[in-house]
């Protein structure tokens, strides 16, 4: 293999290979199209979405309609479609950049948007008959119609497979009759075009249907209950939805009978990744509003953005970002990547998508994880930077943190995702679709050997921090490998210990996104090799705890001393960072630009 040949990681394979920053991908390589994307949707988010935010807030739902229906007469809404339905059929990076700019401004029309172009759109575009993708798609490309998912039910929520919501076929066999109930569905007070998911009268699995709410023989035969009262999103429509006899024609059945868990799980899986971008702007926006306050804010006769505490808290704010499009648009390239690679192997582009996205399922709910709750943390701390004027509606905070709230629970909370991504590794490696055991099994050895003495040389750019996330991968090769050794098939009852083994694996591959663009786009100097020393220095620490907790958990004796040794070994720096210096470096960069 040439030095110029590139090779793309498997799904979750970053655990146990190390790639060069040569390959990793980031924002600062968007093209001349993308940037001008980014561009004219931040434009409209500027002009037709900030200046109503007391709207917003007083669930005024016609708006969130109205901004849709602009979104879509602009393109934005048929991003991921393709051209032969109606849509820009423009790669995965530019519909990840897109769900990221569209969703900072406001929380409700990110909601809506997400709800439609995501979970309303992709299983239609995904699994539906060529006649389905014509009759449905272009309407929802153009934003003539709106799409809703009903997927949860009052007792099937996590456990979206145990829904009740029957349908039997009709005596002449041309409609399934649908009777059920569903539960916080998005856009239904306006959408048109439904995803749903009904047993079909005893199978094992649901089965996904599509319908127009316009096209029903009955119309009362789907009704709605009223607009839930909400936390935050409070102008994005969340109704009840009622089946009542209601006939849908066999032809609307999605992909195959006994499918429709499948259908939700892939679905999720775009989700989960699209929710990340979603919450990166939002990111930009609430750090932007504090830095500006803090700058304003006068107290003891100066600006409060000079107080150590302060600035703290912006240098730690700005980080998050840094690392958040890093993981999340290195995530977005390798689906793309692989999608096109899956096409020009002879998948159909809908099939392509499909396989590429469950291929790095384990990272789409890494992302979803991490990026969620560090956007709830950065509103918090922007309430706290405008202290008491953070917690009136008067000001943007409050907003801000009531909306980003509902980001962790979002396609299956983040206590559901931390759970699954260590879980989805562990079957990978029983399939021997990933090996595992191997590198946990070296690891082993290693902590039976003499460790080495020698102090390396560390004078190459980001060499010491590549060092450490190599070790970082051994921490989590270690911890996992000995307990599922320990455990074997009864690992997925551990779950404390999972949660442990899920913060290892999350801190890891967001670090390492970090340091490898900070390598790559800028120099040893920069603010942003500075923050991603900060991360990976904070990431150390979490994962130190993490797999203490673990290990003092399930080990005893020898076993137990020798892996807090190996966790002593594997956290190790030989050149500790003056956190203090690289947090002032940050906070002193984006005080004086006034925002990220």
């Amino acid at each position: 293999m040439s030095d110029t040949t590139k090779t793309t990681l498997k799904g979750g394979e970053f655990i146990i290979k190390d790639i060069p920053a040569a390959e990793l991908f980031s924002l600062e390589e968007l093209t001349d199209e993308q940037k001008m994307l980014r561009d004219s949707v931040t434009e409209f988010m500027e002009r037709d979405v900030i200046p109503h935010r007391e709207r917003f807030e007083k669930k005024d739902y016609a708006l969130t309609e109205e901004t849709m229906r602009k979104l879509g007469e602009m393109g934005t809404l048929g991003i991921a479609v393709p051209e032969e339905y109606g849509g820009l059929g423009m790669g995965f990076v530019s519909t990840m950049l897109t769900c990221d700019v569209v969703s900072g401004a406001n929380g409700s029309l990110a909601t809506a948007y997400g709800a439609h172009t995501g979970i309303g759109t992709l299983p239609i575009l995904l699994y539906g008959t060529e006649e389905l993708k014509q009759k449905y798609l272009p309407a929802l490309a153009t934003g003539e119609k709106f799409g809703a998912y009903c997927l949860t039910e009052p007792d099937a929520g996590s456990d979206a497979n145990s829904g009740k919501t029957k349908a039997v076929l009709s005596e002449d066999g041309k409609h399934y009759i649908i009777n059920g109930q569903k539960m916080w569905i998005s856009n239904a007070g306006f959408a048109d075009t439904f995803t749903l998911f009904a047993r079909i009268e005893d199978d094992k699995n649901i089965t996904g249907f599509v319908i127009n709410r316009s096209e029903l023989e009955d119309p009362n035969s789907m009704t709605f209950g009223e607009e839930e009262h909400k936390l935050g999103i409070r102008s994005s429509s969340t109704r009840q939805v009622f089946f009542n006899d209601m006939k849908v024609p066999v032809g609307n059945l999605l992909g195959e009978r006994n499918n429709g868990f499948k259908i939700a799980i892939n679905a999720l899986n775009a989700g989960r990744i699209k929710l990340a971008a979603a919450n990166i702007d939002g990111q930009r926006r609430i750090t932007g509003l504090a830095i500006n306050y803090a700058n304003e804010r006068k107290q003891f006769g100066v600006s409060i953005s000079t107080f150590g505490a302060i600035r703290k808290k912006i240098a730690e704010m700005s980080t998050g970002i840094f690392v958040s499009e890093a993981g999340a648009y290195r995530a977005a390239k390798n689906v793309e990547d692989k999608i096109e690679e899956f096409v020009a192997g002879g998948m159909s582009h809908a099939e392509a998508e499909l396989n590429a996205l469950a291929e790095y399922a384990v990272e789409c709910s890494i992302l979803k994880v991490y990026v969620s709750d560090l956007t709830q943390h950065i509103a918090d701390e922007g309430i706290q930077i405008y202290g008491g004027m953070g917690f009136s509606e008067d000001a943007p905070m409050e907003a801000a943190w009531r909306d980003s709230r509902i980001g962790r629970i979002y396609e299956g909370t983040n206590e559901i995702n931390r759970l699954l991504a260590v879980g989805m590794l562990i079957k990978k490696t029983m399939k021997g679709e990933l090996d595992l055991l191997k590198p946990a099994m070296a690891i082993g050895k290693e902590l039976m050997g003499i460790p080495s003495f020698e102090v390396p040389d560390y004078s190459e750019y980001m060499s010491e921090e590549r060092a450490i996330l190599h070790n970082l991968k051994k921490v989590f090769l270690m911890v996992a490998g000995a307990a599922l050794q320990k455990y074997m098939m009864e690992i997925e009852k551990q779950q404390h210990l999972l949660l442990n083994a899920s913060e290892i694996l999350n801190q890891i591959y967001m670090a390492e996104s970090a340091v490898l663009r900070a390598e790559k786009h800028f120099d040893t100097d920069s603010v942003e090799a500075a923050m991603a020393r900060l991360n990976l220095y904070k990431a150390v620490e979490a994962i130190t705890t993490a797999a203490k907790e673990g290990i003092v958990s399930f080990a005893e004796g020898d076993e137990q001393r020798m892996m807090l040794s190996g966790l002593r070994r594997f956290t190790k720096y030989t050149n500790m960072p003056n956190v203090v210096a690289l947090t002032e470096k940050v906070a002193a960069h984006f005080v004086e630009k006034g925002s990220y």
